[in-house]
């Protein structure tokens, strides 16, 4: 827990799409805050009254065009971002649900300024690559293998 907490700050309930195809897993270089300039997984907040899959579906085809169908909740992640004094800027709860592509080539779009398809090479060595969706999309590709 940082020195200083923001009372302010409420936590915000968001998805992150995590879609595999070919040993390889979809990222989109973010255009804005959070990890603006960084590769991650698709995805952003959920709006009110919209479920889990709901939002998965909607954030991935805003952010690339691809149309899919959510499968299943892979994990939760609390993403926390302090000011360098320690303050609480933000609080995202995101939740990562596979979806499976069912039409789409895929085109950047809305927060996304590019689209990439990574192997496990690539995650694992790529320096602008979110950390959460590293670990997401090794855990993914290569599940207990990787140690």
């Amino acid at each position: 827990m940082a020195e200083h907490d923001a009372e302010g700050v409420k936590p915000t309930p968001a998805v992150a799409v995590a879609v595999v195809e070919r040993g390889r897993v979809l990222m989109v270089r973010r255009r804005h805050p959070p990890h603006a300039d960084m590769l991650a997984l698709p995805g952003g907040r959920i709006e009110s009254g919209e479920t889990l899959f709901e939002a998965a579906v909607r954030e991935l085809n805003e952010e690339t065009g691809l149309v899919a169908e959510a499968q299943r909740v892979v994990t939760a992640i609390d993403q926390l971002h302090y000011d360098n004094g320690g303050w609480l800027l933000s609080h995202f709860v995101i939740v990562v649900v596979a979806c499976r592509r069912v039409a789409g080539n895929g085109v950047a779009g809305d927060d996304a300024s590019e689209i990439h398809w990574l192997e496990s090479r690539q995650i694992r060595e790529a320096s602008d690559l979110c950390a959460s969706a590293r670990q997401v999309a090794l855990e993914l590709l290569e599940g207990g293998q990787r140690r």
